[in-house]
This record gives C-alpha cells, structure tokens and sequence, in this order.
C-alpha cells in the first residue's frame, strides 16, 4: 500500500484561508501553569470574592475544597486539578478582581502607612498636633494630648509602646478606613455571615 504525497498547498485548502498558529510545546506549558497559578490566586479569597467571579460549579467545588485541605501532597494535587479546570474558564474576569483586590491592598497599607506618618509627626512636633486640632475640631482634644504625652514619655523610658499603640487606634478612629471596591468592608462582613 503506498501513500500519495500531500503538497502543502492541500493542507492549506483544508483551512480556507485561515493562518494556522504553531504554539511550541513550552509556550503550552507555560500557559497551562499561568492558569495553575492563577486558580492558586482564588483559594485565598473569600467566599463573597469567590461569588463575585461566578465561577463554574466544579472549580468552585474545587476551590473551596482546596481551602480545607492540610495536608501538602493533597493541597499540591488539589492545585492541580484546580489548574486542569481552569483551562475551561475565561481568565480575563479573575485577574481582574485579583488587580482590584491588590489595589484595595495597596489602598489599605498607602491608609496605614498615612496613621504611622501622623503619629510619628505628633510625637515629635506640637505644631502638628495642633494642625490636627484645627483639622478636626470635634476630637477630643484632652485624650489627644493625654496619649502624646503619654507615649513621649514612655518612649523617652524605653519602656513598652502601649500609649504609642493607643494614639494609632486613636488616630484610625479620626481618619476612616479606606472602602473596598464596590462596597464598604462591614458589607463585605455581612454578606459573609449571611453566606455561613
């Protein structure tokens, strides 16, 4: 039995015009562990998060399978499997909440790193508390004073920051907690405990 030789121009045929896209073996690999990696992403996140993507039954069954397990041979084998199922998902909508979680984690410590900046300044300059008097009338301005002088001394003695940490909880009660994307995080909880 021989064979006929095919010209090139016979597979071409078959395509009707359309250009056929070679992807080498690595670059499918590397593909495949990108979606891996990004399942990872999701056993981190919460279950309202997990609602928000609308993700197919099994991999969210996967997901939240992943998130009970301990064991490090089944979590690297659960990974898998989460990665196999991935490949049947539209991934452009996950990294797009992962991008808009970091970005409320990046807003969240930009926040904290702001209360640390504004304590720092009231221990070490009276202008700036009274800059923050002025800035908010309605504190209460003895407490204020009380805590400075308080954690100053307890600086100066070297002693543990107790007041030092109070003028930061001090400090977050005037300067609210930055909203997460789309809603405040006290929705978040309480969509969650509606979800338990």
């Amino acid at each position: 039995m021989s064979r006929t030789p095919h010209s090139d121009s016979d597979f071409a045929d078959d395509f009707d015009g359309e250009e056929i896209e070679y992807v080498s073996k690595s670059q499918m690999k590397r593909e495949m562990e990108a979606l891996q990696d990004l399942g990872v992403q999701l056993i981190s996140l919460s279950k309202l998060q997990l609602k928000k993507l609308d993700l197919p039954d099994a991999l969210l069954t996967a997901i939240k399978d992943a998130q009970k397990i301990t064991s490090n041979s089944a979590i690297k084998r659960q990974r898998q499997y989460i990665g196999k199922l991935m490949r049947d998902v539209d991934p452009t909508p996950i990294q797009a909440l992962l991008d808009s979680l970091k970005g409320d984690n990046d807003r969240q410590s930009a926040w904290l790193h702001q209360l640390e900046r504004s304590r720092d300044e009231l221990l070490t300059d009276d202008k700036a508390v009274a800059a923050l008097i002025a800035e908010h009338p309605s504190i209460d301005i003895q407490q204020l004073r009380q805590l400075v002088r308080n954690a100053r001394a307890e600086r100066a003695a070297q002693k543990p920051p107790k007041h030092y940490r109070s003028l930061f909880q001090f400090l977050k009660e005037i300067y609210p907690e930055p909203a997460l994307t789309g809603q405040s995080a006290a929705e978040d909880d309480a969509e969650e405990d509606e979800d338990e």
